[in-house]
């Protein structure tokens, strides 16, 4: 079985217009429909909580450091935010896919994307 991230993008000013109060029974009705794959997932603050790191020095060994400039706000911005995600366990891309279908993204939409495999 390989992993695969679902990444729920989602339209925060049609969502916070909408108020869907039935978006969370959906998730849950989707989750338990696929508790056999699922192994994590969460919805996500705003966009507008985020904080991102940009390192100054990059390079082979580049990670933020401790003298990255934080700012607020994520890296970029778009209409759609990342919302929300589900890690998955599927045997190929065509059954994460299957999975992916069925995630209630009504504001949005949903990017499978593998995982790189450790070992």
């Amino acid at each position: 079985m390989a992993g695969y991230l679902l990444l729920l993008y989602v339209d925060e000013a049609a969502y916070d217009a909408a108020r869907p109060d039935d978006l969370t029974a959906a998730h849950g009705k989707f989750y338990a429909a696929h508790a056999d794959v699922i192994r994590g997932g969460a919805q996500l603050a705003p966009a507008a909580t985020a904080t991102s790191l940009r390192g100054r020095d990059e390079g082979p060994d580049y990670s933020p450091g401790a003298d990255a400039e934080a700012t607020d706000g994520p890296f970029i911005e778009t209409k759609e935010a990342l919302g929300g995600y589900y890690l998955i366990e599927a045997p190929d891309l065509d059954a994460a896919l299957a999975v992916a279908r069925e995630v209630p993204a009504v504001f949005g939409g949903v990017e499978v994307r593998p995982l790189v495999p450790t070992s």
